[in-house]
């Protein structure tokens, strides 16, 4: 029994080793986290946006910079034409997101809320596109 903390402890090791390198090479090169970030903003729409977010992640706290551009992104398509009612449906879903992983601990729940997020967002776009 006593192997089974490290064995946890080991898979998580393994885990975070993988998410990093495959985050440190996006798109056949090398790409810190403002790399990543400054490829989001360069990309043509929410869309491309998106990909590259899938793409690059690195499944833990470093996606809130991804998803946050990401965001930003999609929003342009959509945000400014909303109407106040639909304005406020949208960011209640942005909150259902901040909400559902709240209460977990650990860096890779906060990859999942900026996914959340973004997916939102990539949705609003769709739809005003």
């Amino acid at each position: 029994m006593r192997f089974k903390p490290r064995l946890a402890a080991l898979a998580v090791v393994f885990s975070l080793a993988t998410a990093s390198a495959h985050a440190a090479v996006c798109l056949g090169k090398s790409m810190n986290l403002d790399d990543v970030v400054d490829a989001i903003n360069a990309a043509p729409g929410c869309e491309r946006a998106m990909k590259l977010f899938e793409a690059c992640e690195f499944g833990t706290s470093g996606d809130i910079h991804l998803g946050a551009a990401v965001e930003k992104k999609c929003e342009r398509d959509f945000l400014a034409r909303l109407k106040e009612p639909q304005k406020l449906l949208y960011f209640s879903e942005m909150r259902v997101c901040d909400r559902k992983y709240l209460n977990e601990e650990g860096t890779m729940y906060r990859s999942f809320t900026a996914f959340c997020r973004a997916e939102v967002a990539q949705h609003y776009s769709r739809r005003a596109r």
